[in-house]
C-alpha cells in the first residue's frame, strides 16, 4: 500500500513527539532545547547513536511535530484533566506507563485542538504509535480513552 508522503510524514511526526514528550518528561528538558535537538539531530536523518541504533525520522511534518509538542506541554493541565476523567476509578496518571501517557497526551492534543485532523484519523495514528511500543492489549486501551476524549471534544 502506497501512503501519501504527507500522511506518512505526520504519522512519523507523531512518534517523533511521543518520543519528545517522553523525553522531556524523563529529563526535564527545557522546551525549546528539546525540540531544537530533535529538529538538529532527529527529524529527517538517520541516527546511529548507542542510544537510537539507526532509528530513522525520516521526512516529519516538522511544523506538526512543533504544534504537537508544543501544544502538550501549553495545555497540559487542561489534557490530563481530560484523560482522569476518562480513566477508570482507581487509576490515575501516575500508574500509567510514562510512554503510554505521552501517546494518550499527545492523541488528546490533537483530538482538542486540531479541528483540521478528522478524529477517527488522529485516533488511529496514536493507536498504530502505541502498536510500536506495545501490544494489541494497550492498543486498545488508547482506542478506547481517545474516542472516549473524542466524544466529549469534538461532539
Amino acid at each position: 500500500m502506497n501512503i501519501p508522503a504527507r500522511s506518512q510524514a505526520r504519522s512519523t511526526a507523531r512518534l517523533a513527539a511521543v518520543q519528545a514528550l517522553y523525553q522531556q518528561q524523563m529529563e526535564s528538558t527545557a522546551l525549546n532545547k528539546l525540540l531544537n535537538e530533535f529538529h538538529q539531530h532527529r527529524l529527517g536523518r538517520e541516527v546511529d547513536d548507542e542510544d537510537h541504533e539507526g532509528e530513522v525520522f525520516a521526512d516529519a511534518e516538522v511544523d506538526f511535530f512543533d504544534d504537537i509538542v508544543r501544544g502538550v506541554d501549553a495545555r497540559r493541565d487542561e489534557i490530563d484533566a481530560a484523560l482522569i476523567e476518562k480513566l477508570s476509578a482507581g487509576w490515575t496518571l501516575a500508574r500509567l506507563d510514562k510512554t503510554m501517557l505521552q501517546i494518550l497526551r499527545a492523541g488528546t492534543y490533537e483530538l482538542i485542538a486540531r479541528a483540521d485532523v478528522p478524529t477517527a484519523s488522529a485516533i488511529t495514528e496514536y493507536v498504530d504509535v502505541a502498536k510500536a511500543f506495545f501490544d494489541d492489549r494497550e492498543a486498545k486501551f488508547v482506542n478506547g480513552i481517545l474516542d472516549a476524549v473524542a466524544k466529549d471534544a469534538r461532539s
